[in-house]
């Protein structure tokens, strides 16, 4: 079977692990950007307005009973047209819309779902209508050149009523994939042959840190559906990235494990002239490989585009207006509160939105009403999530975090586990980790300190997961044991080199907002996954992240597509009520991740921010699903 498969283990390199060490450890300053004057008046854009939409607490509500069982819209999923004539934009206020921007000099399209409107100018024209100036700037260190506003937009008065958000005018990359490498030594590769998993998928290695989607299938009992001849038959999962890739890999990678998938059925969107063939890339090949090789037989496509903050927001509503894929997944975020007023230079407290969230939400809001299952990658820097992005400088404090667009209430977020397997480092002993655990890799950094004396830190090397400071707890999770609010004294502080200490960004305390993540499935590097990317090399092994989890659950999605004959839907109102029903019993297909921690949160009996409800038992899952259940909220 793999013949033609070359692993080779990763060193662990001490000089390029991230040094910090608690709630308030120090990471470092962002490397500034050079200001390069004005940018060309000229030089042509696009950007994409996003209209308010009608009657949201109506839409709410209606989305919430397309997944309640015995509700009057019960699994009544909206077409396009139809979430167009109820809840985008009227043809009035768009006509208004538009003839303003005609005024302007400005051509737009209208996306058939009436939330967002494209307009072609150029960066003087939008310059002038939003109030501010464009400039150029140069990234230190990379010399990559990006513009953006000097200044907050300012939305015309004649359609403030109508348009919510602008995006389009900064160019520069703001989202990061959420994949990660093991840390590895050759010893511990050595030692995790010896602890191969059980199971009857053919496809299988059994080797953690070589697993394929054949181990997912044995991890997660998926083999049962398998052998009913679920394989995604009639189902079309969505890619939403940001990296172009090469279709071939997915192939290979399929056929190189010996699974036998249904020919060309991978199509590609290129959104905003599509992503870059770049470092990415290999992300996207993940995301297809995990998400078709689980579903075997399910068509695949893939919206990919540009890592502008346009980007990421016109790809998701591409695919939310064509209204194909049964279900959406993506391994990008970034930190939520880099969306808020505070972090946009605004006061230190202010935590209102200035535009991104709630855009994506309009789009995830569409996405639910027309059926469409969307999973979010919850990221892979713990309970920390903006560490990731301080890591290259000095002076700023890391705050507990979460990773957005995943927080958002209407996405499944994606977490990470470490599955039992025995580990050995340098020359210390054998150790094993024995059930399922949320994944964090101080319990390496714990290993190195106890058996070689070695002052290593990991921190903070994990499952993405915690509480959102912007988005109140969901009716979903108001019932479910273990939900928190946000901690205490967590903020952004700056401070220079003479210890003259700004507070950037200051966390609310005691706030009851949605907790994440929902769902985890093995997401450690060390426990981790074989994946086929030209970019990276060709085939590589020891890879994990929160960007398997997501692809993962797209492709089970798929399956249960097939099984109950139906799009499944908005997921989260409907995995909380079951477990809240059924708990962790026999019957369940939710099992408890009671160990580990993410840095913070630590593993328990019920549902906690390290792993959300746990992970599952897929063939239960689709067993409860076929024959429905009877729940209230």
């Amino acid at each position: 079977m793999f013949a033609t498969l070359r692993c080779k283990p990763l060193v662990l390199s001490l000089g390029l692990l991230l040094a910090c060490t608690s709630a308030k450890a120090w990471a470092v300053q962002p490397t500034p950007a050079i200001d390069a004057g004005m940018a060309p008046t000229s030089e042509p854009v696009n950007v994409t307005l996003f209209l308010k939409l009608r009657n949201e607490v109506a839409l709410d509500n209606y989305v919430r009973q397309t997944v309640t069982p015995g509700s009057a819209h019960y699994l009544q999923f909206l077409t396009t047209r139809h979430f167009a004539q109820q809840y985008g934009a009227n043809d009035s206020d768009i006509a208004r819309v538009q003839a303003y921007l005609q005024k302007q000099g400005l051509r737009g399209e209208v996306l058939p779902n009436h939330v967002a409107i494209r307009v072609s100018g150029t960066l003087g024209q939008f310059g002038q209508l939003f109030r501010t100036s464009i400039h150029d700037y140069v990234a230190s260190g990379s010399g990559r050149r990006f513009h953006k506003p000097i200044l907050p937009l300012r939305m015309p008065s004649a359609i403030a009523d109508v348009v919510d958000v602008a995006t389009g005018l900064s160019t520069e990359h703001v989202y990061r994939p959420h994949r990660l490498s093991t840390q590895a030594l050759v010893e511990n590769i050595q030692a995790l042959s010896l602890n191969k998993l059980s199971g009857g998928n053919s496809t299988a290695t059994g080797i953690p840190g070589q697993y394929t989607v054949g181990d997912v299938a044995n991890l997660y009992d998926i083999n049962p559906l398998y052998e009913r001849g679920v394989v995604g038959r009639g189902a079309t999962v969505g890619i939403v990235t940001l990296s172009n890739f090469y279709p071939g890999d997915a192939t290979t990678y399929w056929s190189d494990i010996g699974l036998a998938t249904r020919q060309n059925r991978i199509r590609q969107v290129h959104v905003d002239g599509g992503g870059a063939i770049d470092s990415g890339s290999g992300e996207t090949a993940i995301a297809v490989e995990q998400a078709g090789g689980i579903a075997p037989w399910a068509d695949i496509i893939v919206y990919d585009a540009p890592n502008t903050a346009e980007g990421y927001l016109d790809a998701f509503a591409q695919a939310v207006s064509d209204n194909i894929a049964d279900s959406l997944s993506t391994s990008w975020g970034a930190p939520e509160f880099f969306s808020f007023a505070a972090w946009a230079g605004g006061n230190a407290s202010d935590t209102t939105d200035v535009g991104d969230l709630r855009a994506f939400h309009k789009l995830f809001l569409e996405a639910a009403a027309q059926g469409q299952s969307v999973f979010a990658a919850a990221g892979d820097s713990g309970a920390y999530d903006v560490n990731a992005y301080f890591a290259d400088a000095v002076g700023y404090s890391v705050p507990l975090s979460v990773d957005s667009p995943a927080s958002d209430p209407y996405i499944t977020a994606a977490g990470g586990t470490t599955v039992p397997y025995s580990y050995a480092f340098g020359n210390g002993p054998e150790e094993s980790i024995t059930q399922e655990s949320v994944w964090g890799w101080d319990y390496i950094q714990n290993y190195y300190a106890t058996y070689l004396n070695q002052g290593v830190s990991l921190f903070s090397e994990g499952g993405g997961g915690g509480v959102s400071v912007y988005w109140p707890t969901p009716f979903y999770q108001r019932a479910t044991a273990g939900i928190q609010t946000s901690q205490p004294e967590q903020a952004v502080v700056f401070c220079d080199l003479l210890g003259n200490c700004t507070t950037i960004l200051n966390m609310p305390s005691g706030f009851a907002g949605r907790n994440l993540p929902d769902i985890s499935l093995d997401a450690d590097p060390e426990t981790g996954y074989v994946y086929v990317s030209t970019t990276d090399g060709g085939l590589k092994s020891g890879e994990g992240g929160t960007s398997f989890v997501s692809a993962q659950l797209n492709g089970i999605n798929a399956l249960l597509r097939q099984s109950v004959g139906h799009r499944i839907g908005w997921w989260n109102p409907q995995i909380y009520a079951l477990q809240n029903i059924l708990g962790y019993g026999r019957f369940s297909p939710f099992r408890s991740v009671r160990a580990g921690d993410n840095w913070f949160y630590q593993g328990a009996t019920r549902y906690n921010p390290g792993a959300g409800i746990g992970s599952l038992d897929v063939a239960k899952l689709a067993a409860f699903l076929r024959v429905g259940f009877s729940m209230s909220y």
